[in-house]
């Protein structure tokens, strides 16, 4: 059954009880959002309630309020509600706001997860919580050393159930799901619904109703805006836009831990307000960075994708993409991070010419295409990014290469060769010469690093990645000079063909080995 949605304009016709009146008040709650209106019927009739809308809708008060009716008038002491999040910032925010919601009521929330010690945890297990909010893994290491009893249970919550798929936490769910008593009401929130999850609905819920609020794009106050770039050009264009932009909060994602926190560094030597949350940090320092964005301390949060679910920093006015992410729902979860409760956001995503295929299939979803927005100096030359690396070259060195290169020097080139090779090493883009692997040459001096008349930047050979013989270069032939007369370009050219037939029955394999795709790839 689906819930149709309702005209409520304010949580009073709810029949809440007036303790959960009041702290519906003190965390100035006023109108109930979309999916807490069709969301708030069914739950607080005890029915099981699968509840799909995308992040930042509210929907933790949608699950929160009808637990806190539930348990008012039962025992208390004794743990009756358990609410499973996949991240630790998910389940410190869950908690915050059963604590906000419920102040009046008397009824205890604690929170268990990894990272912190047992001893509080199990007291909290054993009688001092009525609700727990609890991350798999760790709850079920309490499980197992007996440390919580479900035989009271009353409500169990999924939140994020398609993460908690993402992060491997199935089986877990499935052994703490067989814990639960028959009867327990059961809640399963997510913002996508991917095909592996629907079987779990279907082992969890009885009979559930679907209430379902623009789950298949982002809030409708988010402008989205893809920013082509080379992987090389992107602290430089971020830094760009910080100035441009000058954001008050704005959320930094990246693919790797180890980005995020060299990227934070290099932002904060700049003397930017910036802090970063990644896998590596304590518990601790993580809810410290947190803290720091939540009360403006920090301007910038640089972030992997463990904060891109359920964290909820209200005011955040930019989500930047440093990173494409690995897939669509990661696309409409970290961006979804602004534009909360109604207002305006901004979402600008770096795309690389690799990123065209995930491009394509965000714009598939959205069903629309998303603007593109081309800053002078950076990209690869075209509005859209090029999806199959054929596109034409970008004006700096590590763009790629389409398989032949055009005579146009690049930044730091004033190369005039046209060659017929492929893609040329990290360390060869500043010649205009060719620097294919076979060494075929069409026009101009080769690509052996050799100088020209134009003043090419050389590496001699006997100290680079390629027809290293070992011997000192000839006249001409790569010491950077790009002064040399006809005769010792010629000399030089001759050199570097005897070498490269020395080298070409082992296949040229020192040649360009070190970089394959046109430029050194971001770590």
């Amino acid at each position: 059954m689906v819930c149709q949605e309702g005209t409520f304009l304010s949580f009073e016709p709810y029949d809440l009880d007036a303790r959960i009146q009041a702290g519906i008040r003190d965390a100035a709650y006023e109108t109930p959002t979309p999916i807490q209106e069709r969301a708030l019927p069914p739950a607080l009739a005890g029915r099981d309630v699968l509840g799909l809308a995308q992040t930042g809708t509210g929907k933790t008060a949608g699950f929160v309020l009808p637990i806190l009716q539930r348990l008012l008038n039962g025992p208390r002491g004794r743990l009756r509600a358990l609410i499973v999040a996949p991240t630790r910032e998910l389940a410190e925010q869950i908690h915050v706001e059963t604590d906000k919601l419920g102040r009046h009521t008397g009824l205890r929330s604690a929170t268990v997860y990894g990272g912190v010690g047992f001893a509080q945890q199990e007291a909290a297990l054993r009688g001092r919580a009525d609700i727990a909010v609890v991350c798999p893994g760790r709850f079920l290491d309490h499980l197992g050393r007996g440390n919580a009893d479900l035989r009271a249970l009353e409500v169990v919550v999924l939140d994020e159930a398609d993460h908690l798929l993402d992060m491997g936490f199935l089986p877990d769910v499935r052994r703490i799901l067989a814990r639960v008593p028959e009867g327990a009401q059961r809640m399963l929130f997510s913002a996508t619904m991917p095909t592996e999850l629907r079987g779990l609905v279907s082992e969890m819920l009885d009979d559930p109703i679907t209430v379902e609020v623009g789950r298949r794009e982002p809030a409708k106050t988010v402008e989205q805006a893809l920013y082509p770039v080379l992987g090389t050009e992107k602290t430089e264009l971020l830094r760009h836009v910080l100035r441009e932009q000058d954001p008050r909060s704005a959320l930094v994602f990246t693919r790797t831990k180890h980005r995020a926190k060299k990227l934070a560094a290099q932002l904060d030597r700049e003397n930017h307000f910036v802090t970063a949350i990644q896998g590596n940090l304590s518990q601790n320092k993580r809810q410290k960075a947190l803290d720091g964005f939540r009360d403006g301390s920090y301007h910038i949060l640089v972030a992997t994708d463990i904060a891109a679910r359920g964290i909820d920093v209200s005011r955040v006015s930019h989500v930047i993409n440093y990173d494409m992410p690995d897939t669509v729902e990661a696309y409409i979860h970290r961006i979804g991070r602004t534009g909360r409760m109604e207002r305006s956001g901004q979402a600008l995503t770096f795309v690389t010419p690799d990123d065209g295929p995930m491009v394509r299939a965000i714009e598939k979803r959205l069903g629309r295409s998303i603007d593109r927005v081309r800053v002078d100096g950076y990209g690869v030359g075209s509005d859209a990014p090029a999806t199959d690396g054929a596109g034409p070259r970008g004006d700096r060195p590590g763009g790629r290469s389409n398989g032949r290169t055009n005579g146009q020097s690049g930044r730091r080139s004033s190369g005039r060769g046209s060659g017929s090779g492929a893609r040329r090493s990290s360390r060869n883009c500043a010649s205009g010469g060719t620097g294919d692997r076979a060494g075929s040459a069409a026009a101009g001096p080769t690509g052996n690093r050799s100088g020209d008349a134009s003043g090419s930047a050389g590496t001699n050979p006997a100290k680079s990645g390629g027809y290293d013989t070992g011997r000192t270069a000839a006249p001409g032939s790569g010491n950077g000079s790009g002064n040399g007369s006809d005769e010792a370009r010629k000399n030089g050219s001759a050199s570097s063909r005897r070498r490269r037939g020395r080298r070409r029955g082992r296949g040229g394999a020192q040649h360009g080995s070190s970089t394959s795709g046109g430029g050194p790839r971001e770590r």
